[in-house]
């Protein structure tokens, strides 16, 4: 595999602040949820089904995005998805049609987010680095992911609260164009295969090959179980912050707070990433998920208890991350990550469609978000025991290439 045309530094740097990006802006959609649904008499679901709709097809296109970063290369892939994204948010701001706000937040809105997202940023980062750097840098990036929500989320709702939502969405456009120039080191066209069966492996056949392993499935459903949480809470802890009677301001706290600490998170994820058995680290996150979902359905809401809340679940929030890409090459090979990691995202973004939807669901028929979160917390508990059987050795090369 070639080396990097730029500095490990400079290629780190750039796709973190691209990862930072990436993540700030589509973690700020649920700040419009309540100015948006106020200003044009729409329903919290109505709302909600347009960004679980985006999730969907983020994760749908995922393997197909993937796919093309495999072939011609991550670059590519994310500078036409910043395009498209920013196209999406503008036909977001200019209209007051449901069923248009769905098409632009939805539908375009979920291909851009696909093509410039995360997985597909880490996967080209991965493959451009030598084993022992990945999965620091891996963790690097999704720390990177995690200060954008923080940095970026507030600077929205300032927005909001000065300009209003309209001129705030404009605002997510134009930063939406800054991921093209920090795309550009990310020059991961694929190079001569290393030696080895899998390499020699076509893209159907390593997807077969994937899908006939019970760790894939594993995997997936844990990846299920993580999207539900951070959609659910990513689109409607604000709504359910001020359904609490607390002050607008600590629902955006609270989103920024959880990307603030899952900095901190995200790099100690990637650390034991590379020091600890991934299969144990998974079943450790999912559970400590749970038992802080627990504790905050009996205690009271405060503006203490849910920033604290904010705080714990952010150290856990895209901690399984480095742990799934680190399992997806360890099992499956980097020769077709970003596919292999697409088709797991799909399952992540499926889970993700389930808690953005649903959440608006049970709150309009219940009026509030209790059912949830105790779903959230019973999915957490799945997560942690589906995760035991799965195989974090070695992939088996022999098993490779006959299945292939």
């Amino acid at each position: 595999m070639g080396a990097p045309a730029v500095g490990v530094g400079v290629l780190i740097a750039t796709a973190v602040l691209c990862a930072a990006l990436a993540m700030g802006l589509r973690n700020s959609a649920g700040l419009f949820l309540a100015p948006m649904t106020a200003a044009h008499a729409w329903t919290a679901s109505g709302f909600a089904f347009a960004i679980a709709l985006q999730v969907l097809l983020n994760g749908a296109t995922q393997p197909l995005w993937g796919q093309l970063a495999d072939r011609y290369g991550g670059r590519r892939v994310i500078m036409f998805g910043a395009l498209l994204q920013a196209a999406a948010v503008t036909g977001m701001a200019f209209t007051d049609s449901l069923p248009l706000f769905t098409f632009f937040a939805g539908v375009v809105m979920g291909i851009a987010v696909s093509a410039a997202g995360m997985p597909i940023i880490i996967a080209s980062l991965t493959r451009l680095l030598p084993e022992e750097k990945r999965g620091r840098a891996t963790g690097l990036g999704t720390a990177g992911s995690s200060f954008g929500q923080f940095l970026v989320v507030p600077i929205v709702q300032l927005a909001i609260n000065g300009q209003g939502w309209q001129a705030a969405l404009l605002l997510v456009a134009a930063l939406s164009l800054l991921m093209i120039p920090l795309a550009l080191p990310l020059n991961d066209n694929p190079a001569t295969p290393m030696a080895g069966p899998q390499d020699e492996r076509t893209a159907r056949q390593a997807v077969v090959q994937a899908l006939r392993d019970p760790t894939f499935w594993y995997l997936s459903a844990g990846a299920f179980v993580c999207g539900l949480h951070v959609s659910f809470m990513g689109i409607h802890l604000p709504a359910f912050v001020a359904s609490c009677h607390l002050p607008v301001a600590v629902g955006a706290g609270a989103i920024s707070l959880i990307g603030l600490f899952n900095i901190a998170g995200s790099l100690a994820s990637g650390e034991l990433t590379q020091r600890w058995k991934r299969r144990e680290l998974l079943v450790g996150i999912f559970a400590a998920r749970g038992v802080l979902i627990a504790w905050f359905l009996m205690v009271d809401k405060t503006t203490t208890t849910v920033l604290v809340f904010a705080a714990l679940m952010g150290i856990l929030w895209m901690s399984t991350i480095p742990p799934q890409i680190a399992l997806c090459a360890r099992n499956f090979g980097l020769r077709w990550l970003a596919t292999i990691f697409g088709l797991v995202f799909f399952f992540h973004q499926v889970g993700g469609f389930t808690g953005a939807w649903l959440g608006g669901v049970i709150f309009d028929r219940t009026g509030s978000y209790d059912l949830m979160w105790v779903i959230a917390m019973l999915a957490s508990a799945f997560a942690a025991v589906v995760q035991l059987p799965m195989r974090d050795g070695p992939p088996r090369l022999a098993a490779v290439a006959t299945a292939a």
